[in-house]
């Protein structure tokens, strides 16, 4: 069993091409608590050396098959997490929950398909994959070259508004949308006996977090506050970092997410422009990986949805 990770202790993994030689994986799957496994992506950006893993592909086995969350950014690395599986279990794969409509989660849909697995994702992520999905399969074939395979844009074959729960084997997994977090239609997979939750980018651990342009940062906290902190969750696998704590994703999610908007509220106030905004403190967490890549980016969008809140 893993245990809990630092914020820190990973943070040098933005300089360490692969650390599974042999799989596209990033790193091997390794259980966090019985049944429950992660394959915890690079916290730096996508890359070729990193072949697109820089997000948490997790799976739960449960007694009576297999329960798979996030797709994967290809085709390849969603085979490369089946033969991680059927290295550690003869269960088949049942069930597939995409945590959002973005690349890393969905771009991998086709080879689950193509083995028969259902898979299955809120209804406004497959809007939004529908919508742009071209985007990052284009992307990831000009980053990944032949390691993107036959990657290709396959919508989820199910859809579900506000819960979707299956029990299986030993396990009740509750797939939740919770409301408007980081990206449209992003859910959590919350496992009550366990009192675990697979927060997909709900949370952040370990690496900054990136503010999108249809990131309203004032529904996130909301939602944080009223769905994702009342599950009362004991462990917490984020979106990106290692499986950790909810005091460690608290303090790099939404702790970040009210620093950055009572600086920017505060320029504001002294009557402040957009570009003084990128130039706000946010030292505090210059210690995350992506920081350099992403804070002035967060600082600028969160000043362009404040200024009209």
């Amino acid at each position: 069993m893993l245990a809990a990770n630092s914020p820190g202790a990973a943070s040098a993994s933005a300089q360490i091409a692969d650390k599974y030689p042999g799989s596209l994986l990033y790193a091997e799957p390794v259980e966090y608590i019985p049944g429950v496994w992660t394959a915890t992506g690079a916290t730096a950006a996508p890359s070729y050396d990193n072949a697109g893993h820089n997000n948490n592909l997790s799976f739960i086995i449960t007694g009576d098959g297999v329960v798979v969350i996030n797709a994967g950014a290809s085709n390849g690395l969603a085979k490369a997490l089946h033969e991680e599986i059927k290295k550690r279990t003869d269960q088949p794969v049942k069930l597939v929950l995409d945590e959002n409509g973005q690349g890393h989660a969905m771009l991998g849909n086709g080879y689950w398909v193509d083995q028969g697995v259902p898979v299955v994702a809120h209804a406004e992520a497959a809007r939004a994959f529908e919508e742009a999905g071209m985007g990052p399969l284009t992307a990831g074939k000009q980053l990944l070259k032949e390691r993107i395979g036959d990657t290709r844009l396959q919508p989820p074959t199910e859809t579900f508004e506000d819960e979707y729960v299956v029990e299986m084997g030993d396990f009740t997994i509750e797939a939740k949308y919770l409301g408007p977090a980081h990206s449209p239609g992003d859910i959590v997979v919350w496992l009550p006996k366990q009192k675990l939750v697979i927060s997909g980018d709900m949370a952040f651990a370990e690496r900054l977090l990136p503010i999108f342009p249809d990131t309203i940062t004032k529904s996130w906290l909301e939602t944080w506050e009223t769905g994702f902190e009342p599950l009362g969750a004991t462990y917490v696998i984020p979106g990106h970092g290692h499986p950790t704590n909810m005091d460690q994703v608290r303090r790099y999610t939404r702790d970040y997410l009210v620093y950055l908007r009572e600086k920017v509220g505060a320029l504001i106030d002294e009557g402040g422009d957009l570009a003084s905004a990128y130039y706000v403190d946010q030292s505090p967490y210059e210690q995350l990986d992506t920081f350099e890549e992403l804070a002035t980016k967060n600082a600028g969008r969160v000043y362009e949805q404040m200024e009209f809140e």
